[in-house]
């Protein structure tokens, strides 16, 4: 029977004690690993350990895919009506919110992000959108098709069955839901791994499942790493759908994993270095508070961050004065100081990674307006920071630095701005900022990103589609697009009087 960590928190935004299940979920039960093994939880403000969790193996996901199959050939899929998965999403949002305070605690513990941040937005944001996919649970429908009066034609939308499902460390909560919203809604079963950086929301997530009342084996949960549970997952016979948020580089051995196995169904949402264009009508002081939102937003640790700041020449030098002056403001800190706006990066492997590309953009000639060091004593804190005079061929232009770290270019006119903000090989999103809709929208058309926002950065809701065009993924999350992910589409075709 594996352990149960229990922390207590005596913070100035939160005080109390989580109790959160170490082991493996399997078939309605929390289990320990096939190997007796553990991984490391790191507390990322000061780089201490908060746990060790129990490691999953190729083996527990056999286990985990085989209760998946058993539920869903039993208790779930088709054996559980629409209205019945509605309820069960419903009473896990209920849960979710009598937990609200404990799940954002867990987020700013685990991932190093604020509080604040994590009570308003992540975990509010995931019971919205729970609900909304419970919504949608007794709505999944199919067409009655016209052929002839001597038939009868329509197509059911039969849940695919069994899905891994492979979720990122910078939005643990919310890449959690995204995923499996719309899955359990149709009827699928889930494999989840969570990662092997951010587990514990995903953990006592796992503990509310299970007082929700879902069958058992209908939701799966296996720690792991990605080079062995992550890949068993992408290759396993019994898994007919994957779905995974996280890098481009993983995205494609994920895609090649698929094909190699069973052809499975791939959904696929990747990296990003998304423009942010801002135009000489421009209200000014709004267009730097939403910038910096673009891009220091989670640290920086945002598949959709604005890292690439593109300002028309005659407002550069007022935009730029304006923008280090409010960057210079804000707070690096302790994620439950609620004067904070920026934690801590995930880990001291993506610390590295940060400062890497800083160093890499000093060594190629850019300058350093604000920021560039680290933050702090311990912990894995970084300085918002912003380069200028850079040019398009740098590093820090055209790769994804995943922190706290942004670019600022100039353009000339609607041509040069769309012509360098599509100079990627990713198209996740994009922000247009002008008060001349005409103008702004027309832009935000020519853009290559699967979302372009006007006058605003990172506005996400369950009810819109989010995936990106190019490199930056395959297929949509979020919206009624997403249940397109989890269905088959079947036609029935009934003979009712042609004669051979």
């Amino acid at each position: 029977m594996p352990e149960t960590y229990v922390h207590k928190f005596d913070t100035p935004v939160f005080k109390g004690e989580i109790s959160i299940p170490l082991g493996l979920y399997i078939d309605g039960k929390f289990v320990d690993g096939a190997n007796g093994t553990f991984i490391d939880v790191i507390n990322p403000s000061n780089g201490k350990l908060i746990t060790k969790i129990v490691e999953g193996t190729p083996k527990d996901l056999d286990a985990a895919v085989a209760a998946a199959h058993k539920a869903f050939e039993t208790t779930w899929g088709l054996h559980t009506n629409g209205f019945q998965r509605a309820r069960l999403l419903n009473k896990l949002a209920d849960l979710m919110e009598q937990n609200a305070d404990q799940l954002a605690a867990i987020e700013a513990l685990d991932n190093g992000k604020t509080f604040n941040w994590a009570r308003t937005t992540d975990v509010d944001h995931s019971i919205r959108c729970i609900r909304y996919y419970a919504g949608w649970a007794d709505k999944v429908q199919g067409k009655t098709i016209e052929t002839s009066e001597a038939k009868l034609v329509y197509t059911r939308h039969e849940p695919i069955g069994v899905v891994g499902q492979i979720i990122p460390w910078n939005f643990p909560l919310q890449m959690m839901v995204w995923k499996i919203g719309p899955a359990l809604a149709t009827g699928c079963s889930v494999v989840l791994k969570p990662s092997e950086f951010t587990p514990l929301s995903a953990l006592y997530m796992a503990s509310l499942i299970d007082q929700a009342g879902f069958p058992a084996g209908s939701f799966n949960l296996v720690n792991g790493y990605g080079g062995t549970v992550g890949q068993a997952m992408a290759e396993h016979n019994g898994i007919e759908k994957i779905a995974f948020t996280g890098s481009t580089l993983v995205g494609r051995k994920i895609m090649e994993a698929a094909a190699k196995s069973n052809l499975k169904k791939v959904t696929l949402e990747l990296g990003g270095k998304s423009p942010s264009i801002v135009f000489d009508d421009a209200d000014i002081d709004e267009a730097v508070k939403w910038a910096a939102f673009g891009i220091y937003y989670n640290h920086g640790q945002c598949c959709c961050a604005g890292s690439r700041i593109y300002v028309h020449e005659k407002i550069y030098d007022e935009f730029m004065k304006r923008f280090t002056a409010h960057t210079k403001n804000l707070k690096v800190g302790d994620p439950f100081d609620p004067e904070v706006f920026q934690g801590p990066q995930v880990s001291q492997q993506q610390y590295d990674r940060i400062m890497g590309y800083i160093k890499s953009g000093v060594e190629d000639g850019a300058t350093i307006a604000v920021g560039g060091e680290r933050a702090g004593q311990e912990g894995y804190f970084i300085q918002p920071t912003i380069f200028t005079n850079v040019k398009p061929s740098m590093k820090i232009v055209q790769e994804e630095i995943f922190g706290p770290v942004c670019v600022v270019l100039k353009f000339k006119d609607e041509d040069d701005i769309v012509a360098q903000a599509n100079d990627t090989i990713y198209g996740l999103a994009a922000s247009v900022y002008s008060q001349n809709v005409t103008r702004a929208l027309s832009t935000a058309h020519k853009i290559r990103a699967g979302t372009v926002w006007v006058n605003a950065a990172n506005m996400l809701y369950p009810q819109v589609p989010f995936g990106g065009y190019k490199q930056s993924g395959i297929g949509r999350e979020l919206g009624e697009y997403a249940l397109d992910n989890y269905t088959a589409v079947k036609a029935v075709q009934v003979n009712l009087h042609i004669s051979l």
